[in-house]
């Protein structure tokens, strides 16, 4: 038996980053895919070549086409554009749709056990688009949004309180984006409810300072966004499926009246092992916390209408 194979389509910041932190696990075989001829090839290599010095002999293979993925577990889908000054939400939504339907089409025809991981933004939709397009069971299409902002959440906390970030444990429910929301009483420091910790105002900021995590760090660069964090975030969520590890994480997965939502893609905690989105996990919520999910998947329920009628 040969080492599992995990696939990361797009060989830019995410997805060079993500094939780095997978095969420095040392428990995969890496297949990297990007349409620009000798990208994926060089950071392949380069990544092969740090083994020696990190430690691993994982086998990582950079191609342009999708051959090398058959039978892959898992797909991890970074591609698509990120949006560009003066583009409208359309333009983005139209183009990464078609994107991430041809990537999924490709591999789903190669891997037809494959979990995909969608990362592509907007990122609830590209969960719509894909399981429209794949014809897979829901627990086999997740969404890494939940994971990443519960990270970014964890960190400023963290960071407020002066402790070790893996003590903070924080849930951010809803879509990925402007309308997420955060679960201050589901938050935790070594099990202390953060709310006893630090006052409702440092609280609130670092609620907001959250919701505009991906901006602040877009402000920064000026070039290009956060990928750092969401490659370890994306390789989270590989680990749990291929480990088995039934832990509950929040992930963009399609509800059926959970959290009395219908048919509609949007990050709820999720249990996650080996078939995928396992299960999901209702916490209980306050009518507060209720509304604002249900604006956060009314938004996420017009942007997939948007990805229908420009894909039609």
């Amino acid at each position: 038996m040969g080492r599992p194979k995990i696939t990361v389509v797009g060989a830019g910041n995410v997805g060079g980053t993500t094939a780095q932190r997978l095969a420095e696990k040392d428990r995969y075989d890496v297949v990297l895919v990007d349409i620009v001829e000798g990208v994926p090839q060089g950071k392949a290599l380069d990544i092969v070549q740090a083994g020696p010095v990190c430690g691993y002999s994982s086998r990582v293979v950079g191609t342009n086409g999708y051959e090398e993925t058959a039978g892959s577990a898992v797909a991890v889908i970074t591609s698509g554009i990120p949006r560009k000054p003066g583009m409208s939400r359309d333009e983005l939504l139209a183009t990464n749709a078609k994107i991430v339907k041809s990537v999924v089409t490709e591999l789903v025809s190669r891997s037809p056990d494959v979990i995909l991981i969608l990362v592509t933004n907007p990122l609830d939709a590209m969960v719509h688009v894909a399981r429209r397009v794949s014809g897979l069971p829901k627990s086999r299409i997740l969404g890494m949004a939940g994971v990443l902002d519960s990270a970014r959440m964890r960190a400023f906390i963290a960071a407020a309180l002066d402790v070790p970030g893996p003590d903070v444990q924080a849930m951010v429910l809803g879509g990925h984006g402007d309308t997420m929301v955060p679960l201050p009483r589901y938050t935790t420091v070594k099990g202390r409810p953060v709310s006893e910790l630090m006052s409702k105002d440092t609280l609130d900021g670092i609620v907001k300072r959250t919701r505009d995590g991906g901006a602040e760090i877009v402000g920064l660069l000026k070039t290009g966004s956060a990928f750092y964090a969401p490659s370890a975030a994306a390789v989270d969520m590989v680990e749990a499926i291929m480990r088995d590890e039934k832990r509950v994480l929040p992930c963009a997965v399609l509800c059926e009246g959970e959290y009395g939502l219908k048919d509609v893609v949007v990050g709820v905690p999720v249990k996650i092992g080996r078939s995928g989105a396992e299960q999901i996990v209702e916490y209980e919520l306050t009518a507060e916390e209720r509304a604002a999910l249900d604006v956060s998947a009314n938004a996420v329920r017009e942007l997939c209408a948007a990805v229908d009628r420009l894909t039609a």
